[in-house]
């Protein structure tokens, strides 16, 4: 073929002034590999808390005859939400510029292509990060159960939780990570003390609350039947907490990196902390308070470990082990509630101090970016920050608390909350699923 040098060099005039009229906003955001596989990995591990971390970890903390219904309501949970996620959820949650709440563009997932990105992470799929978000609301929602085991009807469970989901979860989570109104004030969570935490703690003590003790509580023996299982799942628990909070730097970086570090410090030193407490009080270490200690660790570091330097990750875990402890003990003993697997006083008590501390601790150094500026707290001179999370905290404990108490009452009017005192001495693996452990 001979070369046309007139064509030839048309061509490549078209093609330079076509560059040229193209506008850089209109070119594709570049997924990145490594960020994607990073994402992929961490979204696993985070639902792998749920199942089988979460339902084994309070299965190992229930009597021998309520093992199978705790674990029923972790499994039935995760389907319910993750369902509720894609039709409805995540579009509420992370789409359109509300203050109070999102859009509808991503309804069932509508107009989601395969290679289109999130505002929020523009470097992996936007499909890949609903999933991992849906993780999240997974958790939460499971998390509320531990406050009324042995006692809550799984129909209304089940209800309840879908309301929930809606009234509470999604809202909070649009406030705080989705460009709502929290998030425009400069709310520090980076991976869940208000969305989580403080939301699920609050929610389960108002519902053990609504609810009402268990039968027999302060007179009859409640001890764990198998703590072996719970050890297991702090084990889950706390591998899943990695992609839990290094994945939601939404990306392999040293960011990530960091807020890993930090939360296995955390871990290590709320674990030690609760251990020598229980030690000196009670003359004992139990491997109850060291698995409870190590979780309230996770919990508490949770809002502040993308924020932080990884060494405030053993400042946090002490304050974590010694603020728990006695939120789970002292605390809880004199207000006479009656929560079962302490859900607010690790969770919920944990989300709080760690989202005060997110506003003592923050470094510069850490959050920033080469597009936006690292965000100090209370020790590099920006009192201001601390005032901001304590905001955040009274907002999402308000919400949290009032929403739950109205969709208890809801659901009540519909079915009983909890089951008749004839089933719960038979048991509910029994008398609701029908099935017992040998």
């Amino acid at each position: 073929m001979l070369f046309n040098a007139r064509r030839f060099t048309s061509y490549s005039l078209a093609a330079a002034l076509a560059l040229i009229a193209t506008p850089v906003f209109a070119q594709t955001p570049k997924i990145n590999a490594a960020d994607t596989a990073w994402m992929i990995t961490a979204t696993g591990i985070v639902l792998m808390m749920t199942i089988p971390g979460l339902a084994l970890f309070y299965a190992g903390m229930v009597r021998k005859k309520n093992i199978l219904a705790t674990m029923a309501q972790c499994l039935a949970a995760t389907a319910l939400i993750s369902i509720l996620w894609v039709v409805f959820g995540y579009s509420l949650a992370f789409t359109g510029d509300g203050a109070w709440i999102g859009g509808t563009d991503r309804l069932l997932l509508r107009g989601m292509e395969m290679n289109s990105v999130s505002a929020f992470a523009k470097t992996i799929p936007e499909g890949l990060f609903m999933l991992y978000q849906m993780t999240f609301a997974v958790i939460t929602v499971a998390l509320v159960a531990g406050s009324v085991a042995d006692r809550m009807r799984f129909s209304a469970f089940m209800t309840f939780a879908a309301l929930w989901f809606l009234v509470v979860y999604v809202p909070i989570a649009h406030w705080v990570w989705g460009g709502g109104f929290l998030a425009a004030m400069g709310v520090l969570d980076f991976a869940g003390g208000t969305v989580v935490h403080i939301n699920a703690g609050v929610a389960g003590l108002v519902a053990a609350l609504v609810i009402g003790a268990r039968h027999g509580h302060g007179t009859e023996n409640h001890a764990p039947h198998d703590l072996s299982l719970a050890v297991i799942g702090t084990g889950l628990l706390w591998v899943g907490w990695f992609g839990f909070n290094g994945g939601s730097a939404l990306g392999a970086d040293s960011r990530a990196v960091y807020a890993i570090i930090a939360t296995h410090l955390a871990a290590c030193m709320g674990a030690l902390t609760w251990m020598t407490l229980e030690w000196y009080t009670r003359g004992k270490p139990s491997v109850l308070g060291i698995i409870s200690g190590a979780v309230a660790g996770l919990g508490t570091i949770t809002p502040a470990s993308g924020f932080v330097l990884p060494w405030h990750g053993l400042v946090i875990g002490v304050l974590a082990g010694l603020i728990c402890f006695y939120a789970c003990t002292t605390f809880k003993l004199r207000c006479g509630y009656d929560d079962s697997l302490d859900v607010f006083g690790v969770h919920g008590v944990g989300g709080i101090t760690g989202t005060l501390l997110a506003g003592v601790f923050a470094t510069a150094a850490v959050s920033m970016s080469t597009d936006a500026p690292g965000i100090s707290g209370l020790i590099e001179g920006n009192p201001h920050q601390l005032l901001v999370q304590l905001y955040g905290v009274v907002v999402t404990m308000a919400w949290a608390g009032a929403g739950t108490f109205v969709i208890l009452k809801i659901v009540n009017l519909m079915m009983p909350l909890r089951v008749t005192r004839e089933h719960e001495i038979m048991g509910l693996d029994v008398s609701l699923h029908g099935e017992a452990l040998q």
